[in-house]
């Protein structure tokens, strides 16, 4: 059963959530943890990834945007706006609006809210669902 992580950043920008999520994104990398970043459409997905490229100096991270197929080496980060695929179930980062889909098959998600309403408003939407799933979860805020 999943373990939810909700983090709730003092921020409104849209900008300060991605760069935050790229930050989870390299130490998730680091721990050996190759996660999906779930988003909701290909436009997202385009700016996290051009994003992971040069968000931190000296810092790489093997990743691609998932489009249905999936790539020939396993050890790599996928974005993309579509259901998770199987070997990448274990952490799921999202920066989508909705729930993943069959969310009860996770290790881990990671809930990443911006301080702005509309992020709010579909993240306590979410933090329902999985309560209502019996998930355990947990909130961090103030993070920087």
């Amino acid at each position: 059963m999943a373990e939810v992580s909700f983090y709730i950043l003092p921020s409104e920008s849209t900008q300060e959530r991605y760069e935050f999520a790229c930050k989870l994104i390299e130490k998730a990398y680091r721990n050996g943890c190759f996660c999906y970043v779930l988003t909701d459409n290909a436009e997202q997905s385009k700016k996290l990834d051009d994003l992971l490229w040069t968000f931190r100096a000296g810092s790489f991270i093997p990743h691609e945007i998932y489009t249905g197929k999936l790539p020939d080496f396993e050890k790599v980060i996928l974005i993309g706006s579509l259901d998770v695929p199987e070997n990448w179930q274990k952490t799921v980062i999202n920066l989508s609006s909705h729930c993943p889909e069959k969310f009860d098959k996770f290790d881990r998600i990671l809930e990443l809210l911006d301080n702005s309403e509309s992020t709010k408003i579909a993240g306590r939407d979410r933090y329902r669902q999985y309560q209502q799933s019996g998930l355990k979860i947990t909130t961090h805020k103030d993070w920087k």
